[in-house]
């Protein structure tokens, strides 16, 4: 029971309405809300705020919380090690990539899932500060995010590759016949870029505040996808990473120029909870991308 109680408590969490708490744990709502008033009663304090509808943790809720996630992923750790001995694991790896980011994690994660066929892998799309409080709250087992842009905390990390910028216009355009651009010629154009929230977006900014320039677009989109669909359309262009467009496939519609001048990289990382010890599913991630590193340079797998 007391481990159950610790699954309500997370899922109430997650989920901030009793009904779907309870849905996702498999049981009744009845049941979920006297699941955590027993334990208030064990613990002799109050963890859910009363009303009709959640309204949140009390001051001593929050830290009973706290330890309900670490007791919670600790028991799927635990049941995810039964099996391993025998040379599987199993469970589901939690994985949040950032929008950068989602065209080149399969490059990783698809050869984890074929050596791991009994785990279940799902990958969310996430900004960089979503990663951090999943990793922090327990709800991923690893990331895929900027390592040195902004900061991560209570994290290990290992570097995956290098994102690289690129001006992407159309092939009728005169641009699209240049071999490179020039940071201040991109500027000049009508751009399309990501919105401010975005971590992306604020690596350009600054990338073009460094040089002197302003940058201001005539459209931003939350999306990669809102991108391609302003860009195609006209007369915007936009600067994103080469990795995301190379996920296009065989777009012949675009064309991807060299942003120089100057040549801007930023290293992208896998990071996982610098807790010991790591789930089954993410020690065997981090297993598999230092295996990917001793054999060669990480970076060519994400080309």
């Amino acid at each position: 029971m007391f481990v159950r109680q610790m699954h309500y408590l997370v899922a109430l969490a997650r989920e901030k309405h009793f009904g779907r708490a309870a849905q996702a744990c498999h049981v009744t709502q009845p049941t979920l809300s006297a699941g955590i008033r027993k334990l208030e009663q064990e613990l002799g304090v109050p963890i859910v705020v009363r009303g009709h509808r959640f309204l949140g943790f009390t001051t001593e809720g929050e830290r009973v919380l706290g330890w309900a996630r670490q007791i919670a992923a600790d028991y799927e750790s635990l049941r995810q090690e039964k099996v391993e001995p025998a040379g599987q694991i199993t469970g589901t790896l939690r994985v949040g990539a950032i929008p950068a980011a989602t065209a080149a994690a399969p490059a990783l994660l698809a050869p984890f899932r074929l050596r791991h066929a009994e785990v279940k892998v799902q990958m969310l799309t996430l900004s960089s500060a979503a990663i951090q409080r999943g990793l922090d709250e327990m709800e991923l087992d690893a990331g895929i995010t900027y390592l040195d842009n902004e900061p991560l905390n209570r994290v290990r990390r290992l570097p995956l590759y290098r994102e690289h910028y690129v001006f992407i216009t159309r092939p009728d355009e005169p641009l699209a016949r240049r071999r490179s651009l020039r940071w201040a010629e991109a500027a000049a154009q009508p751009l399309c870029l990501l919105t401010p929230d975005m971590q992306n977006r604020r690596i350009i900014d600054q990338v073009m505040g460094a040089a002197g320039i302003a940058s201001t677009p005539a459209i931003e989109t939350n999306s990669f996808m809102g991108v391609w669909s302003f860009v195609r359309r006209g007369p915007w262009n936009s600067i994103v990473p080469e990795a995301s467009f190379r996920g296009l496939g065989e777009a012949t519609d675009l064309v991807a120029l060299p942003l120089v001048d100057p040549v801007h990289v930023q290293p992208i990382g896998l990071v996982l909870s610098e807790r010991d010890p790591l789930s089954p599913v993410a020690g065997a991630l981090l297993k598999l991308a230092q295996s990917f590193g001793r054999e060669g340079s990480i970076e060519n797998i994400f080309k």
